[in-house]
């Protein structure tokens, strides 16, 4: 028992030692980091994203690529549980909205910033169509990819 408490003494001070090496991991920071953003903030910021698109357009317009169109949207709900940090400064958001054509979009909307206060979307795509997925994701080796249908 002495011999083996001397051997996983030994492991765990190189493993420790090693930690110590390599503080530009991610979960090894050496500064303190501005805590990320709550869910509530999120769903805030899309939400008043959406809004000031509405109040210098005239409405919330998103081009769908596929049918080469423009959608006029409303927005009837952001997914709270989908809203994730999904690495850096970007998160990820999914909201589903009604559209003047009759159908219902679910779009993944991407955002960047280090607070609420300077998020700024950076992309936005149609996950959706009534409920049609035109894309899933997987995930590959802990970075999530798009494949598409």
């Amino acid at each position: 028992m002495k011999y083996f408490s001397i051997i996983y003494y030994s492991v765990l001070m190189v493993s420790l030692s090693f930690m110590a090496e390599h503080p530009e991991h991610p979960e090894h920071p050496t500064t303190t980091k501005e805590p990320k953003l709550t869910i509530e903030q999120l769903a805030i910021s899309i939400e008043n994203y959406i809004q000031n698109d509405v109040n210098l357009k005239g409405g919330f317009f998103v081009y769908d690529k596929n049918k080469k169109e423009i959608l006029t949207l409303t927005l009837t709900k952001i997914h709270k549980e989908r809203l994730s940090n999904i690495g850096g400064d970007t998160y990820f958001a999914c909201a589903d909205f009604s559209a003047s054509n009759g159908n219902i979009y679910d779009l993944d909307i991407f955002m960047t910033g280090k607070s609420q206060s300077n998020l700024i979307v950076t992309e936005i795509n149609v996950h959706k169509e009534s409920d049609v997925a035109r894309y899933g994701w997987q995930n590959r080796g802990g970075i999530w990819v798009k494949i598409y249908n």
